[in-house]
This record gives C-alpha cells, structure tokens and sequence, in this order.
C-alpha cells in the first residue's frame, strides 16, 4: 500500500482554498495537532469537531491515508449525510490516491478499490452487510457529520450494528449538539459536576479559533424589518413589525409573511444581497451568493425574482431533481453569481466561493441555522468577508451573536419550573430541517393564514457578538454604507469600519429635520431584540428593581416611574421598548448603588 507516497505526490499546490477535500501538500496546525493526538493514543474511537470550512475531510482523509500505509486498517468506509457528499468524499479521496466506489449497494468489492463511500440512509437499509465486510477485513470507519447518526432511531441503530465490529473508528462534526436528547453512536459522554451528560471531543476547533487563524472567514450579517400584514384563518388581519416582541405564533405567521415572494420584504432584500454581492465580487471576481429556501414553489418563485432584478437566471436545485447534485458542481466551477437551493443542508451545498446568503427559510433550530452559515465560511485567502442576510427574528440573531459560542451535545436537560430551554426544539422541526424531499409538514392547518402585505427596512449589521446601525429605507444612501463594506477586509477592520459607518448615520441623522424622521432613529444597541417573554422579564425586573429602591428612600412607586421618565424618556412601563426598560433598569441601580 503506497497511500502516503501517492498523497504526497498527488496533492494540489493550491493550499489552502482547496484543502476542505483533501487536496492540500500541507496540513493546518490544528489538522496536525489531531493527527499528532491521534497517532499518539491510537484510539478505537475519535470524536473530532471542526468548525465548517476547517477542512475535516483532509484531516480524515490524510489520518485514512496513515492507517492504510501502516497496516492498521485495510480498508476504508466513509458514511455522509447525502448522496451529493457521497460522491464528493470520494473524489477528494481519490485525489490522494485512496480509490473509494460511492455507487456500492451489495457483493464484493473490486481490487482496484479501498473502500467505499455510503450514506446514513443506506446503512440504515442494509446494516448486516457493512457489518460482514468490518468482521472479514479490518476496516476504518469514518462517520462525516456524526450527529445524522441521531436522526432517527433506526439509523443510529444501524449504525451500532454495521460498525460495531469496525478496528477504527473517526466520527466528524462541525455542529457537535442536536435539539433532542437522543444518544449519537460512537460518542462519549461525559457528566459534569452538574449531573448533566455531556458529549465529549477528543479533539475540538471551534469557529473562533479558526477565524484567529484565517482559516474561515468573518461572518458580516445584515438584518432586515419592516411592517408585516396577514389573514389568519379566523379571518382576523393582524400586523406586525419584524422585531417587535410578540407571541410565538405571531412571530411564525410574521416571519412567513416577510418570506411570501409576493411583498415587497423578499425582492428589497435580494436586491440588496445582489447590490452587497457586487461589491464583493470586485474583490473576490468568483464570488457567488446562495438563498436557502424552504420549499420548491418558494425558491421557483424567488428564482424569478433573481432573473427580474440581475436579469441573470439563478441556478436552481431542488431536493428531489435527480440533477440536482451536478448542478451543484457546475455552479461551483463557474462565475454565475446565483443559486437558490431548498433545504441545502439536506443537498449538501458545498460551494467556496459562496460568500453571500440570504436566509430565506422559517426553519430555527441551532443545528440548521449554523451549518446553514458554515456554506458561506470557508476562506480561500486572507481577508474574505462572508455576508448572510437574515430577517429581524430574535431566535436567528441569538444565533448570529453566538457564532463563536462552541457547545457539546446534552443529553439531560434539566428545566425549572416556567423555564424554556431555548436549544429544546421539538424533533420534528429537526427532522424538518434534514429532510431531504420537500413534504406537507401539516404547517398551513396548523397556522393558517394569507400573506397580504410587507415591507423591508435595512435593521442593524451584527458581527463578532455585537451590533451596529440604526434604521434605514431600502435603497437608502444609509442602507449602501453597509452593503458597500469592501469583500476583503481583516476581522479587526470589520469592526472598526461598521464602528466608522455607524458614527456616520448618526451624525447625518442628527441633521434630518423631524418632519423627515420616520424610522426609528435609535443605534441597534440600544434597540435590542428581544422575545415576547423577554420583554415581560425586563418589566418584571424594573418593576421589582423600582420596589427595594422605594424600600431604601422611601419615595412612592410613582414618584420614581415617573422621574426614571423623566430622566431616560420614553412612554410608561407598559408600552416602553426594551431598550427603554433597559435604560431605566441601569438607572434605578445607579440610584441604589449612589444611596449606598
């Protein structure tokens, strides 16, 4: 077995753009410390998260290529999430001289092959014959995006059973937590002084690390609002402002109108993804832009659009085109500058020069949100930006400010009495997000409603946790400050220049005379987002705050309401936003801390 001879040899220069699929002549530090780690323990089982865009395949690929060439293994399967990884797993293997059949389904294996490459889904059809094959040749097992394993009971089942026998085996992850409880094979948990079992890495590099090292790129996400107006089923029209606190269900039914192609939120935002793309692409020529959408007449219908406002077609894929998986690639070797994918998680889009995307999908589970931005992370050189657009929902910008938060896998959840877990969305939203066909999730009878209209006005920028701009018109000079932030840019210039655009509209608001002041005028931190029950604990945190310093001066309730409105401004309590109630809630503590 001559693996490593024909790695060495056959590896492309072009380090590090290609090195995701196994294709760099030299490891990144954090691939070599695994690799170092690995050698040294020569475990059974090895637990290895890596933030999307690391390049977990050529560490797996350069660690199969050891095992082989010292006899530890003979053979190699490797299990992806889907068909279009499938393939792609063995043509990265391929390069480095390791020969994997991605069409294998039963028998022998021809000589001229090292393994194979397979999906969850198959091994769930068929586990008893990836079992005999592990029990007859000594086999490394690497399981890509390990947490697939936990979709369903069957499959992990599977799973235990096909590999179970296996001498080695790699489990792979950039998302290492899911929204249920349910145990991921192969993974070892550990329990915390808690009591709470967490999942255990023998090797981790999360995304902040990563974006210290350059090896992905600083994610830029722009947030859009606006007024929202639906039907719901009673017949009652309801409105709302995107980012304004209200119930769950008025958040739903919100959100899917901003997303109707229909108003005018969707076509504002993806001209100014397209306006943002344009900028990008003059330093970065081949940048392209992805929508993520939830469904095929959404995503036909959102493709036109792209056509209305670039006069260019987008590239379209849909989960259940038999083309689909080429159309992928065909995109990624081109220039175009648009592809509309439903669900890409499922479709496994895996683009690098995708550096714009626009987040055109009600699904809100952790899981999907991050692997959904880890399609627009990965960096081919120093000082690419990445651009999501999102719409001003609390859930997704709890996401976005927590991009460099890492997390473990929980498998007991403890909840106090009144207390959501906001990680514990129900199984069949997960199973929702990787669904690989479009099915009737039963929604629409749920939250019946009609969209009727919507508008778009440009939010706030958030970037490494923290938030900027003030409310502007679509198509506004003050909306282009943002989109126009050059493509290539060092992470400590990010915040600098959004610091620099923000100290502008500022400035230029404080101008406009007040018959032209129509948008909240107001920087996005002292508008914070905030949920229906958030904004209920804020009044309940005021109102107990006001209580123990009325306590400590002895001055009435109402004295001190109305002078914390006097001093901060802003309407009573009960109609104050919340970062008014945050205003009064820092005031008050300052007043006790002074009596003190």
């Amino acid at each position: 077995m001559t693996t490593t001879t024909a790695a060495n040899h056959h590896l492309s220069p072009a380090f590090p753009g290609r090195a995701p699929w196994g294709t760099a002549n030299k490891l990144r530090a954090w691939q070599e410390g695994a690799m170092g780690k690995y050698i040294q323990e020569q475990p059974r089982d090895f637990l290895a998260v890596a933030t999307p865009g690391a390049g977990k395949t050529t560490f797996a690929l350069t660690l199969a290529s050891w095992l082989l060439h010292h006899h530890v293994v003979q053979q190699v399967t490797v299990v992806a999430p889907t068909e279009h990884l499938k393939k792609q797993w063995a043509e990265a293997a391929a390069r480095i001289g390791i020969k994997l059949d991605p069409e294998y389904s039963a028998g022998p294996l021809g000589r001229e092959y090292h393994g194979v490459a397979v999906t969850y889904a198959g091994v769930g059809v068929r586990p008893m014959l990836h079992r005999n094959r592990c029990e007859q040749r000594k086999t490394l097992v690497i399981l890509d995006e390990i947490h697939h394993a936990g979709d369903s009971k069957s499959w992990g089942e599977a799973c235990m059973e096909a590999f179970e026998p296996a001498t080695r085996r790699l489990a792979l992850t950039g998302t290492p937590f899911r929204s249920d409880t349910s145990p991921i094979p192969f993974v070892t948990y550990e329990e915390g002084n808690d009591g709470i079992r967490r999942s255990a890495a023998d090797y981790t590099y999360g995304y902040g690390n990563a974006l210290a090292d350059g090896v992905v790129r600083p994610v830029i996400f722009l947030s859009y609002s606006g007024n929202m107006r639906w039907r719901t089923k009673a017949g009652d029209e309801l409105e709302a402002r995107l980012g304004e606190p209200m119930t769950k269900d008025a958040v739903s039914q919100a959100w899917r109108t901003a997303l109707d192609p229909r108003g005018d939120w969707m076509p504002n935002v993806l001209r100014a993804a397209d306006r943002r793309l344009s900028e990008v692409r003059k330093a970065i020529p081949d940048a392209g832009a992805l929508v993520i959408a939830s469904d095929q007449e959404s995503a036909r219908a959102y493709a036109k659009l792209i056509r209305e406002i670039t006069g260019e077609g987008a590239t379209l894929v849909l989960s259940d085109d038999s083309g689909a998986s080429q159309r992928i690639d065909d995109f990624a070797q081109s220039d175009a500058r648009w592809m509309v994918a439903v669900r890409m998680v499922s479709e496994g889009v895996d683009v690098p020069r995708l550096a714009v995307g626009v987040y055109a999908t009600t699904i809100s589970t952790p899981l999907f949100f991050a692997q959904a931005v880890g399609r627009f992370v990965r960096s081919r050189r120093r000082g690419e930006t990445a651009s999501v657009f999102v719409p001003t929902i609390p859930t997704l910008l709890t996401f976005a400010n927590e991009m460099e938060v890492e997390r473990d896998h929980v498998l007991d959840k403890p909840k106090k009495d009144g207390e959501e877990d906001p990680y514990a969305e129900s199984e069949k939203e997960m199973a929702e997000a990787e669904r690989q066909q479009d099915e009737d999730t039963g929604e629409d009878d749920q939250l019946s409603f009609e969209a009727l209209e919507s508008d778009a006005v440009f939010d706030r920028v958030l970037y490494d946790g923290a938030e900027f701009g003030m409310q502007a018109h679509a198509g506004s000079e003050e909306e282009q400050d943002y989109l126009g932030i050059p493509g290539l840019l060092e992470p400590d210039q990010v915040q600098m220049l959004l610091q620099k655009r923000q100290a502008r509209q500022i400035a230029h608001s404080r101008k406009k005379p007040d018959a032209e002041v129509d948008l909240l005028e107001l920087p996005a931190e002292r508008r914070p987002v905030v949920t229906h029950k958030e904004l209920l604990e804020l009044r309940k945190q005021l109102n107990s705050l006001v209580g123990a310093y009325v306590h400590q001066s002895g001055k009435p309730h109402g004295v001190v309401h109305t002078e914390l409105r006097r001093v901060c401004g802003g309407p009573p309590s009960a109609e104050a936003t919340a970062g008014q109630l945050n205003e009064r809630i820092r005031k008050v503590r300052e007043w006790a801390t002074r009596m003190k």
